[in-house]
């Protein structure tokens, strides 16, 4: 298709854009914007998305090129603004939207493939059935296995205080927010690649630990302090790696956006999965600080464990899942 028929073609589609870009700009204007005209409005964005792409190809005139980039960046921020509470419920926002958005997250997938498939392949490999019998200590050296059996030598609860639960809780809140801040970072770096190896490293490690204390003497009191709080502890890291990943990721694969477009996009829809990880880290620690190390039966610890993972499972999957679609939330999505 030659330059000046392009123009012709797509122009009416650009014009209906601005329009709706305008009414929009409007916040009473906004919220009076039935559904349909919001999903025609992101039809509308990705097209011309496409046809910027084609403009810069094809070297199509300057004046054509620099309104096209004006006119996506407008529906750009449109689409990704965030609305004012008067326009949608917490309640909407907490229990629809975001479980849908991690359930349709393919950086938490991916990221929750490698840790789990990472943490129970290394599980087996350091336990008793393993067909490499020195993995164990190739990964966790030799020190660092004794420093572990040490740590766990006494049962959770003795010689411990409420003062000590409480000043344990703010060390794990301090600690928990550094290893999410790292996942998040080496998630970011090099394109996402960073992310792949952090997410693994963890696996890899925690899985090993995990593999090797089940084979020693000090077995019960392993599993006896950290039951509790696993199920959350472990989600948030692979959370913390997946909304990093989705911002490495977006440098490299821009849909048609600026590298600086696509990375704003990729915040705003990682922000929810950090959320969420933030959350999980918080309610980590404080199990941790005050259920893991007392002497609380072990059934009551698994019994938190599994409602716990129960509580996962039913926000980022059955509600994630299930959750009515949202029009502008689908189509954010699809963009990305």
């Amino acid at each position: 298709m030659k330059a000046a028929e392009l123009v012709d073609t797509r122009t009416p589609l650009w014009r209906q854009l601005e329009s709706l870009c305008i009414q929009l700009e409007s916040r009473g204007e906004r919220a009076k914007l039935a559904a349909d005209r919001r999903s025609e409005f992101a039809s509308l964005y990705r097209s011309a998305c496409a046809d910027l792409a084609l403009a810069d190809a094809h070297q199509l005139p300057s004046e054509t090129v620099r309104y096209l980039h004006q006119l996506v960046g407008r529906a750009h921020n449109q689409l990704y603004r965030t609305q004012g509470m008067a326009t949608e419920s917490w309640m909407t926002e907490m229990f629809q939207r975001v479980p849908r958005r991690l359930f349709h997250d393919k950086s938490l997938r991916l990221s929750a493939l490698l840790f789990w498939g990472g943490f129970l392949l290394s599980a087996f490999l350091a336990s008793d059935f393993t067909p490499y019998p020195r993995f164990a200590e190739q990964v966790i050296t030799k020190d660092g296995m004794l420093a572990v059996e040490e740590m766990y030598a006494d049962p959770p609860g003795v010689n411990r205080t409420m003062d000590d639960n409480f000043i344990m809780a703010g060390f794990y809140i301090y600690n928990n927010a550094g290893i999410g801040l790292r996942c998040f970072v080496m998630g970011a770096a090099f394109f996402g690649v960073g992310g792949l190896f952090a997410i693994s490293f963890n696996a890899v490690y925690l899985g090993a630990v995990f593999g090797h204390m089940s084979t020693t003497a000090q077995s019960d009191n392993f599993f006896n302090f950290v039951t509790a709080h696993g199920p959350f502890e472990l989600t948030a890291i692979v959370m913390s790696g997946a909304a990093g990943m989705r911002l490495g990721f977006a440098v490299v694969k821009t849909n048609g956006l600026s590298r600086r477009e696509s990375v704003q996009a990729a915040a705003r829809q990682a922000l929810p999965t950090m959320m969420a990880a933030v959350l999980l880290f918080i309610g980590a620690a404080f199990i941790e600080g005050f259920i893991s190390p007392t002497e609380i039966p072990y059934e009551i610890k698994a019994l938190v464990a599994m409602i716990s993972t129960l509580m996962l499972l039913g926000y980022l999957v059955v509600l994630g899942y299930s959750a009515q679609p949202d029009d502008e939330t689908d189509e954010r999505l699809a963009v990305q």
